[in-house]
């Protein structure tokens, strides 16, 4: 380290020699300025115009016109140690940023000139890879404009295959986002030499090498030649791998891996090329060992050269927005080739190709960041019918690429020895699994991806089993539940893993026996009907050995690298990842998982019993899952029928055998904050049903678990406990308990009040559902559930809910709700009481003005929604009071003109609940809200946002109704006002009638449904009400109002004669 003012000396001093002193020197300045500039870029802003302004030296020097290929080498890495960040230190302003960006990209674009050597070329290149690595990276450079963009992707690939051997391509000075790859010249000449002899050669060196293969860096992978020609290895080549891997497992799959290159090899014409590079020993070698040597070197200069372009692609991959990065699929991502054509080079190509593991490896790790997130654009795929077109859709483009993709990385895990690499490989997969549309692809992809990752479960290297466990778990989750993977996981055991020689057979048998010795308790469970297979589920099996019975050899080399507790079981990784495989298991099949609910039970519970907190909190979130499963099944909506799902006496035992084994003691005494939390996700799970056939003393302890962790200092488990007691206060056997809804309601409130929005947004959930039993309690109990509830706990919560209301709009949405129950529940002596006049007041202002204001869709959705509940409250005086007229405005403003259609159905719902005429207050009052509902109904197709369209059907439902409503209750003196908007605007709202009265099924609540009779029994009773009044008040100017409605009706009941007819 050189302090600021050495540095400052140096500096000068350099800078000086730099102008001063003869060429000669300047190399060696310049390597003296990159020692001083290293880390210190910060500090060296005031030399910036001598080295970076417009006649800056170092501009000059690194200048693609310099002939002196050693001094701009010198200058670019100058420049590049310049452009490295240090931590808490400004960094380049933006306009040195530039030159340098530019000087970079003009050296990777520059071509290699015949004076200058492999060596010093590559390590010129090397720096300006680093320099724009650092400026990506350091700066947070934002890259923008497509033809900065283009111009770095075009730069990047072509150093991605520099020196790659038996490949020789010319990159576009820019890339352009395109759907299809753009043209790579490419040497055909060269790949067309003589198969046989390239065949036999290859064998003989693959023989001759085999034992050197375990040493180096660039181990075993030359045997392995050219295998990944993508456009040559054909799908009958792909089956012969998969057929080996299903037919011949082992636990690891190493070995296989040469005779697998052997035959890849053998098909591939470019294997003579790849004899240049592949290692060879001294009796065949061309060359003498100088000579050998410098090849050797120039080999390693050239990957490195590789690997820098493919780790500064992977910082170019996050300073780029993915939606123009997938611009630029086409041109890093393999297709398939068309017929005729080669296959244009992808990262794929490295990835099969390369001698280099590390090249491999970082050519995987950028693919795999490019599929990180494109679970949107790759939505677009679609194969799974056969497209006869004179086109290629863009959907069938898409949908090649992905299966190309699975095709070449299956023959890459075939292909692979290094076990870093394969461990890319895997996860590469992974990530394509978990953003492929599967449910849009023609079926089998994800069948071959299973069936040849099997044995990699079994390798001697942690890494690789722990990564083909993420990639099982993405299959499981991926789309769930997919009928080609419900297929997978009703495979017999046998299959893939058998007769290998491996852990897993004895595992089985193992787990057969620790399943047999569980207690039986309840009811046996019945398998459903076609989901679960007469062998246990493979997957599930699996899982559960690795996680619960001990290990029986040393498996991997790498296990010092994960040291536990106790060196019985499998590594933790390996546990955990089963842990997790199991979870989203039960999560997406759980039809497949319930017949083993108690053992799976039985394997959280042995988790949670653990030191390791790691596994402990895997197995309350296994718990949860399980919970969560049998809670789906017994919803009203679940497609399962009654006698598959699980029955309760066996809900009933596995909660029993949870509350008596470790989760009370998790939830009261664990140290690690997330592990309670998760236990306390997982106690909320519990089945209502369940819940309630529990003995007394566990029903208590449930509930004054979940009370004290309410009290809790930290905000995650108080934020968990708050939801939880949100999900027991809509308990039939809880929620009618006075008592329990009085201290739930305390306790929440307390929660209402902390300084964690995480905590008062669940606390406000818990509330609304704590109001929403109110509500359901005062209509099944009566008024005795109300009188036993205190009125102070009553006006607390309206209060607490007012100042909330006030909060974020996470907590808002659901307080305007609360304040909508609570003003529905209260009763006339509440309103009467003076000291819930203000409270009553204050709240009913906030639910209007949250309705006005403009906040989130939801929080206005919920406001509209409170405000109708407010209406349903006989007690309030509704419409006397001077705030009915502002609700009424705040609601008839938002029905009209609320850009979100949802908001508008809500508020149209709102209005049409009073259910008398004075509630509507004046004539005036009444006449505000019947030509507002008719200037929505003629708005109700104007949007600018094309997604609220598909609910312009249910706004329309709902305002009709509305309207209806209110013509049912019209008093004599509404008429004229009436009349005057059906004769502005009769014709233009009749198709809308009309539509109303023949269309159902959309009304916008799905717990109102309302069938075509009713709403012309509504309508004639409409008709009915209005003639009475029209005969009493005589005339013929009002007597139209009725005539136009049976006007209307005649015209229904006609078109409706015409459609049976």
């Amino acid at each position: 380290m050189v302090d600021e003012q050495n540095l400052n000396f140096l500096l000068s001093y350099c800078i000086s020699a730099l102008k001063q002193c003869s060429s000669w020197t300047h190399v060696e300045i310049l390597q003296a300025l990159a020692a001083l500039f290293y880390n210190n870029g910060p500090k060296c802003q005031k030399y910036l115009p001598d080295l970076l302004g417009r006649p800056g030296l170092l501009v000059q020097f690194s200048d693609p016109a310099q002939p002196d290929v050693e001094l701009r080498r010198a200058a670019v890495r100058s420049m590049a140690n310049l452009c490295l960040s240090v931590p808490g230190q400004p960094y380049l302003d933006e306009p040195y940023r530039s030159v340098c960006f530019q000087t970079f990209l003009s050296v990777l674009q520059s071509s290699k000139t015949s004076d200058v050597d492999d060596i010093t070329f590559c390590m010129l290149l090397q720096n300006a890879l680093k320099g724009i690595q650092s400026l990506l990276n350091g700066g947070k450079m934002k890259l923008m404009q497509t033809d900065q963009i283009g111009a770095l992707l075009a730069v990047l690939k072509k150093c991605m295959f520099h020196g790659l051997p038996g490949l020789s391509i010319e990159v576009p000075p820019a890339l352009y986002p395109a759907p299809l790859p753009q043209y790579d010249k490419r040497s055909p000449v060269k790949q067309e030499q003589a198969e046989p002899a390239s065949f036999k050669q290859t064998g003989n060196r693959r023989k001759k090498s085999k034992g050197k293969q375990k040493k180096g860096e660039e181990e075993g992978r030359e045997d392995s030649g050219d295998a990944g020609n993508e456009s040559v290895l054909g799908a009958d080549m792909l089956k012969l791998h998969l057929g080996d891997v299903q037919n011949s497992p082992c636990p690891d799959p190493r070995p296989r891996a040469s005779g697998a290159a052997s035959v890849c090899a053998g098909k591939e014409p470019l294997s003579s090329q790849g004899t240049g590079w592949k290692r060879i020993s001294s009796s065949e070698s061309e060359y003498s060992d100088a000579e050998g040597g410098i090849q050797s070197k120039v080999r390693s200069y050239q990957a490195n050269v590789r690997q820098g372009a493919l780790a500064c692609f992977l910082s170019a991959i996050k300073s780029i927005e993915k939606r123009v990065l997938y611009g630029y699929w086409s041109a890093f991502v393999p297709d398939a080739p068309g017929i005729g054509s080669p296959q244009s080079v992808s990262l794929m190509t490295i990835a099969l190709k390369d001698p280099s593991p590390k090249t491999r490896a970082c050519a995987l790790q950028v693919l795999s960041a490019i599929l990180e997130g494109s679970k949107q654009f790759l939505s677009v795929a679609e194969d799974a019918n056969d497209h006869k077109r004179a086109f290629t859709p863009f959907s069938v483009t898409i949908a090649s690429s992905i299966r190309e993709l699975h095709r070449c990385l299956l023959l890459a895990l075939v292909a692979e020895s290094s076990a870093q690499t394969l461990t890319q490989i895997v996860k590469c997969l992974a990530n394509l699994v978990s953003n492929a549309p599967y449910n849009r692809l023609k079926p089998g992809l994800l069948t071959r991806v299973w069936n040849q990752i099997k044995p990699y479960i079994c390798h001697k290297d942690v890494n690789v089993r722990v990564s083909s466990l993420t990639l099982l778990g993405a299959i499981v989750s991926v789309q769930a539940p997919l009928p080609e993977v419900q297929l997978l996981l009703q495979q017999p055991s046998s299959s893939g893993l058998n007769n290998s020689g491996s852990t897993t057979p004895r595992r089985f048998h193992s787990s057969e026996q620790w399943r047999k010795a569980l207690p039986s308790e309840g009811e046996p469970l019945e398998n459903p009907a076609g989901c679960v297979s007469p062998e246990p589920c493979w997957l599930l099996h699996l899982c559960v050995s690795i996680i619960v019975l001990p290990r029986e050899d040393s498996c991997s080399d790498s296990d010092v690298n994960f040291p536990s507790l106790s060196s019985v079981y499998e590594p933790c990784p390996l546990r955990l990842e089963s842990l997790q495989v199991l979870a989203l298991l039960v999560k997406g099949y759980f039809p497949m998982a319930q017949s083993y609910f108690l053992e799976l039970g039985e394997v959280a519970c042995r988790c949670m019993e653990e030191m390791d907190p790691s596994i402990q909190l895997h197995g309350a979130k296994l718990l949860e899952e399980l919970g969560t499963g049998v809670l789906q099944q017994y919803k009203p909506d679940s497609p399962t029928a009654p006698a598959q799902r699980v029955p309760v006496s066996l809900v009933v035992t596995f909660w029993k055998m949870m509350l008596n084994g470790p989760l009370p003691g998790t939830l009261q005494n664990s140290p690690y904050a997330t592990l309670q939390t998760s236990a306390c996700d997982a106690l909320s799970s519990i089945l209502p049903e369940a819940f309630s056939l529990l003995q007394d003393d566990q029903q208590i302890l449930c509930v004054t678990l979940l009370l004290g962790l309410n009290h809790s200092e930290n905000p995650l488990v108080k934020a968990a406990a708050a939801r939880a007691l949100g999900v027991y206060i809509l308990f039939p056997c809880l929620r009618q308990d006075v008592m329990f809804v009085a201290d739930t309601a305390n306790a929440i409130l307390n929660s209402l009040h902390d300084k964690s929005p995480n905590v008062r947004a669940k606390a406000a959930w818990s509330l609304g559902n704590l109001t929403d039993t109110l509500i359901i309690n005062m209509q099944t109990m009566g008024q005795s559930f109300q009188e036993d509830l205190s009125d102070l706990l009553l006006l607390k919560l309206l209060r607490s809910a007012t100042e909330a209301s006030k909060d974020r709009d996470k907590v808002k949405s659901n307080a305007v709700r609360v304040l909508g129950n609570v003003l529905h529940f209260l009763q006339p002596c509440h309103i009467s009481n003076p000291r819930f006049r203000e409270a009553i007041e204050e709240a009913l202002q906030a639910l209007i003005g949250t309705v006005q204001s403009e906040a989130t869709m939801k929080v206005r959705w919920n406001a509209c929604y409170a405000l109708g509940n407010v209406f349903r409250n006989p007690a309030l005086p509704l419409g006397e009071a001077p705030w009915t007229t502002q609700a009424y405005s705040a609601l008839s403003s938002v029905v009209k003109s609320c850009k979100n259609f949802k908001v508008r159905i809500k508020s149209a719902m709102a209005l049409s609940i009073p259910s008398k005429r004075e509630c509507y207050g004046s004539t005036e009052q009444f006449s505000q809200i019947w030509s507002a509902l008719v200037v929505a109904l003629q708005r109700s197709e104007d949007t600018e946002d094309f997604l609220e369209f598909k609910y312009s059907s249910s706004l329309r439902t709902q305002i009709c109704r509305a309207l209806l409503h209110l013509l049912r209750l019209a008093k004599g003196t509404d008429l004229p006002v009436i009349w005057g908007t059906i004769r502005d605007h009769g014709e233009a709202i009749k198709p809308y009638i009309l539509q109303y009265l023949s269309s159902g099924g959309e009304d916008s609540d799905p717990g109102t449904p309302m069938d075509l009779g009713e709403r012309e029994r509504g309508l004639q009773g409409a008709i009915d009400h209005l003639s009475g009044i029209e005969k009493q008040l005589g005339g013929k100017a009002r007597v139209r109002v009725s005539l136009y409605l049976e006007d209307v009706l005649t015209n229904h009941t006609s078109a409706t004669e015409l459609t049976e007819a």
